[in-house]
């Protein structure tokens, strides 16, 4: 592992940080008084600064539901004058809203299409719709297998299992990979995404990308495999997984841990199979590379990655907002939260409970962006 992953890694175990952010212009001794219209709350040690109030409209992902509650908890409690709201509904319903002028920022698991740029034109003004990443996660093959604690699932297997081809427990490939298990002759239950998901979006580009062609389809929001049944966001198919026995489904690691379910290990062709870890996940992450142009941060993972204790089922939530072109009315806002998001602080308080936190370089890169809205 590089010295940089294991940084990223010890960050996972440490107990997470107090919500504050520093301000920029904040020096040793006595905080400045903040200018009109901006209100700091008092902190032992430092503030969120708040710009605006009023409500905040944001849509989309349910992947990063989670987080979103954490943020909002601590945000509200620093800035009573700003009222977050987020709505889940998927990444594809996050986009549309966005693209609809309904909210101020979407969530979604995926990068905007070109097409969907396109669209976004209509409501940023002179502007663009942008990814900005957000929150770093880790997709979990959750499953409630009948006497089973410890599952190995390789990609081409979990290809086949969620388009229909294999379909029982004890079929030889699943046993291959789990010679000590005592698999049931039972019949698999898989569930999958019914609403268009980023969380499909990245499970899909996986299977594609290591599933050694077992997996026919291009990686797409909207599911297309064969069989199974669909359940509506993640915590749908938590839900389902917990009631309903020998099944599997495919959550993020924060939902996996909500609903006390058991996550595969991967066999990703490392000398050992790698667990369903944050710390297993940063490994993959350390190596992201950003793929857009200009303002927009589009990441570039690696779901093929074969490197010792690189989790190769991973996701990054992206906020989607204007480059140019944003709300006047609720673009101080905007700013003042994502700012929050993505200091460290705020990035290590979701990392206790599941989720990543960006790499240093990443996070450094998003943070030049934001102050850069108009």
């Amino acid at each position: 592992m590089s010295r940089r992953a294991l940084r990223h890694a010890r960050h996972l175990t440490a107990a997470p940080a107090l919500l504050v952010l520093l301000a920029p212009t904040a020096g040793c001794g006595k905080d400045p008084a903040p200018p009109a219209g901006q209100a700091t709350v008092p902190a032992a040690a430092a503030s969120i600064v708040c710009n605006g109030s009023g409500q905040l409209l944001g849509a989309g992902s349910t992947a990063q539901a989670n987080a979103i509650d954490i943020w909002k908890a601590a945000f509200g409690t620093a800035c009573p004058n700003i009222t977050v709201t987020y709505g889940g509904g998927g990444s594809g319903a996050g986009v549309q809203q966005f693209n609809q002028g309904k909210v101020a920022f979407a969530g979604s698991d995926a990068p905007l299409k070109p097409e969907e740029v396109e669209a976004s034109k209509q409501v940023c003004t002179g502007g663009q719709g942008i990814d900005l990443p957000m929150v770093a996660g880790l997709i979990s093959i959750v499953h409630n297998v009948d006497g089973v604690d410890d599952l190995v699932l390789d990609a081409p297997t979990i290809a086949k299992i969620f388009n229909g081809q294999i379909t029982t427990w004890n079929d030889p490939a699943i046993t291959a990979l789990n010679p000590n298990a005592k698999l049931p002759d039972a019949t698999i239950q898989s569930f999958h995404r019914g609403d268009d998901s980023g969380t499909t979006a990245n499970l899909t580009a996986y299977l594609a990308a290591a599933g050694n062609g077992a997996w026919p389809y291009p990686p797409s929001k909207t599911w297309a495999g064969q069989g199974g049944q669909s359940a509506n966001g993640s915590a749908g198919v938590s839900a389902q997984v917990k009631q309903v026995k020998n099944s599997i489904g495919y959550v993020e690691l924060s939902f996996a841990r909500t609903n006390g379910l058991k996550s595969a290990a991967i066999s990703t062709g490392a000398p050992e199979p790698v667990a369903a870890t944050a710390a297993n996940a940063a490994t993959t992450f350390a190596k992201a590379t950003v793929a857009g142009t200009g303002s927009d941060l589009t990441l570039d993972l690696d779901y093929a990655t074969k490197e010792p204790g690189a989790y190769p089922i991973v996701l990054v939530t992206y906020e989607i907002v204007c480059d140019k072109g944003n709300k006047p009315a609720t673009l101080p806002a905007l700013q003042s939260f994502l700012t929050y998001t993505i200091s460290d602080a705020a990035q290590q308080a979701i990392g206790d409970k599941g989720y990543v936190p960006l790499p240093p370089e990443i996070a450094s890169k998003v943070q030049a962006v934001v102050p850069t809205l108009s």
